[in-house]
């Protein structure tokens, strides 16, 4: 049982709208009370203000954490996604337990200071460099939990099964460390996992390149009941190897296996035919899109409107972490959509801050909501900042003006565990820590 807790929001994001001060009560990690207009705080005392403009906790719905230490190295040349895989995979071969644990907590912490509450971490960073087996056989995934809860942010971890160099072919150097050697010890393993209050455990498909199209079958039964994320469609030419393979599309093969529905998460979904587009809408499957990592790698834009139109629900992450920058990510799907198509409005800010929103992907359909009964995070933007000031401080300002430098204040389950004096201090131990793994 924890004490009762009481904050005055200056303006929130509540019920669809913005509403000017906010009393919000809190016990137990949930809100017992959502008051806008203010009231009387009864028995909790004199509440704690937050000035600026507040909004539910944000979701990270696709991370690779270790991908933190490649931002700013890896723009100095020119090439494609295939060639950032060979200095992605090098960043790989360097850790272990220890400095992976380092590493993601430094991660997780600027997640806390862009306003995220949840991470999907999308694993499949498992075994030794020579591919051997830890003494703990989840000794990694073991470090990203223990990394979540020093920084103070729940964690989805979806354990990836990742057996191919690519439609069969056996994995080749780096790739030794993912590989479980079959679905069904790669499920094995992952019921080795527990959860807690903090921490559920998903699963994940890497892609139809790297799990074999009669093991898909495998990781949906051991996934059953749980999310289960995969990687779709975000080169052209992973596609045209499917298809020469396969003789069908990634979202075909997928929903052939039965991957396809509800609990499943599309991650990326760039290049769709609209045969896709339906698969995965008829089947409510989530589109997670992360466009600042989509386009740093120059994938393309992917479908984002059709999607939702066709029934398939908007995530979004920032995968590869080229910027930690929930505000960008959520502004990006309109803008990226604006640049495609070379109009305007395809997407409204509060179906953005909803997407921005969702933890229900990840396993969490109670956070994401400032509302009786629902998990009391609060992620407060300043709106007197150079970037915010004069924009409205409305949902509006939120999305299309907001960076996460903005972001004054997180609350998770109800504990306050970031503000804005936290953030020069993150910065030199993610100065410290990177700087670490590359000598």
């Amino acid at each position: 049982m924890s004490d009762p807790t009481t904050y005055l929001l200056e303006r929130a994001w509540v019920d669809g709208a913005v509403h000017d001060d906010v009393l919000v009560d809190i016990e137990d990690g949930r809100f017992t009370s959502v008051t806008p207009g203010g009231g009387d705080p009864g028995s909790h005392g004199e509440p704690a203000p937050l000035p600026g403009l507040t909004i539910p906790g944000l979701a990270n719905c696709h991370s690779h954490a270790f991908h933190r230490a490649l931002r700013g190295r890896t723009q100095r040349e020119r090439g494609s996604f295939w060639t950032w895989r060979e200095q992605m995979y090098a960043a790989a071969a360097r850790l272990d337990p220890d400095s992976y644990l380092e590493l993601a907590s430094v991660t997780y912490r600027e997640m806390v200071a862009a306003g995220i509450t949840t991470v999907g971490e999308f694993h499949y960073l498992h075994h030794r460099p020579d591919g051997t087996a830890y003494d703990d056989a989840n000794a990694m995934g073991h470090a990203l939990v223990e990394a979540a809860r020093t920084a103070g942010l729940r964690l989805t971890l979806l354990d990836t099964c990742y057996l191919s160099s690519g439609f069969g072919a056996p994995p080749e150097g780096v790739q030794v460390r993912y590989d479980d050697g079959s679905a069904a010890a790669w499920a094995d393993r992952v019921r080795g996992l527990r959860e807690d209050d903090s921490t559920r455990v998903g699963a994940a498909i890497h892609s139809v390149r790297a799990v074999p199209r009669d093991q898909l079958g495998d990781v949906v039964a051991a996934a059953e009941g749980r999310p289960l994320h995969v990687h779709l469609s975000e080169q052209v030419g992973e596609n045209d190897r499917c298809v020469r393979a396969y003789g069908a599309t990634p979202t075909r093969v997928l929903a052939d296996a039965g991957v396809l529905g509800p609990l499943t998460s599309a991650v990326h979904a760039t290049h769709l035919t609209p045969g896709d587009v339906r698969l995965l809408g008829d089947s409510a499957t989530y589109a997670c899109f992360c466009p600042t990592t989509e386009r740093d790698l120059g994938d393309g834009v992917g479908p984002s409107r059709a999607l939702h139109d066709s029934g398939s629900p908007l995530t979004l992450g920032s995968d590869s972490h080229a910027v930690i920058d929930p505000f960008e990510e959520m502004r990006a799907v309109e803008l990226h959509e604006r640049l495609a198509t070379q109009q305007r409005g395809h997407w409204t800010a509060p179906e953005l801050l909803d997407a921005a929103t969702r933890h229900d992907s990840l396993g969490w359909p109670d956070a994401g909501a400032i509302a009786v009964g629902r998990r009391a995070d609060l992620v407060t933007v300043a709106t007197d900042h150079v970037r915010t000031a004069g924009t409205g401080a409305d949902e509006q300002s939120v999305v299309f003006a907001a960076v996460a430098e903005d972001v004054v204040s997180v609350v998770v389950d109800g504990r306050l565990v970031y503000n804005a004096d936290d953030r020069d201090r993150l910065g030199r131990d993610l100065d410290r820590v990177i700087g670490r793994i590359w000598t």
